[in-house]
């Protein structure tokens, strides 16, 4: 049997019963659920009390909420820690893995929306990555491909469609749902680099990124 957690008691400690069980289903069912959760499966979220004290305790974890639309949220991790993490060292994908998803990203998400086809912030697509996008334009053994493609529909980072108007493939699973407003940015001007790096956009965000740098190195 688990015994009490200290970080659940300090944060939680003062909430009546009923407050304290939503705030905990809420913390568990957004940190483990696959997809985004709907709001009317979140009732801690209605009190601002139980609101205010689920996000004490995710930050204490070092997560967020992320709200996804007007009726869906889910958690990710804080840009802080997310930036410790990173700068330590901190990689979950290999090197194979994160250029098929680079590839993925790029026809499914990056080329239509520079078609106008796609929202600037939006994570989710109709346009799937198909496999012979990414056998065909990466340099990726097709053994290798194959199985990086598996293992990241497996982890939820893509999603494999099928059939409709196209022969399917791979679009934007539903992990990428759980980036902040800041991380995604970040992404989405990683796709602009990769996917049209002589556009105006990229010389923007070079040049955006060389003033940032140029200010931390004068601090």
């Amino acid at each position: 049997m688990t015994g009490p957690n200290p970080v659940f008691d300090a944060v939680l400690g003062s909430l009546s019963d009923r407050q304290r069980e939503q705030v905990e289903a809420a913390y568990a069912l957004l940190e483990y659920a696959r997809e985004p959760v709907h709001r009317q499966e979140l009732p801690a979220l209605r009190d601002p009390t139980s609101r205010d004290r689920l996000e004490r305790l995710l930050s204490r974890t070092g997560r967020v909420l992320v709200q996804v639309d007007d009726l869906r949220f889910t958690t990710g991790y804080d840009d802080t820690v997310a930036g410790e993490l990173t700068a330590g060292g901190w990689q979950p994908l290999t090197a194979v893995e994160r250029a098929v998803l680079v590839l993925v990203l790029v026809y499914s998400v990056a080329i239509p929306r520079s078609e106008e086809r796609l929202g600037q912030d939006e994570w989710t697509s109709t346009y799937p990555a198909t496999e012979q996008d990414v056998l065909r334009a990466g340099k990726v053994p097709p053994v290798a491909a194959k199985a990086a493609l598996s293992k990241l529909v497996s982890a939820g980072v893509l999603r494999r469609v099928r059939g409709g108007d196209t022969d399917g493939g791979y679009v934007p699973g539903p992990q990428l749902l759980r980036l902040t407003p800041a991380a995604r940015a970040r992404l989405q001007d990683q796709l602009i680099l990769a996917a049209a790096p002589d556009h105006p956009l990229a010389a923007a965000i070079r040049q955006r990124r060389g003033r940032t740098t140029s200010r931390e190195n004068n601090r």
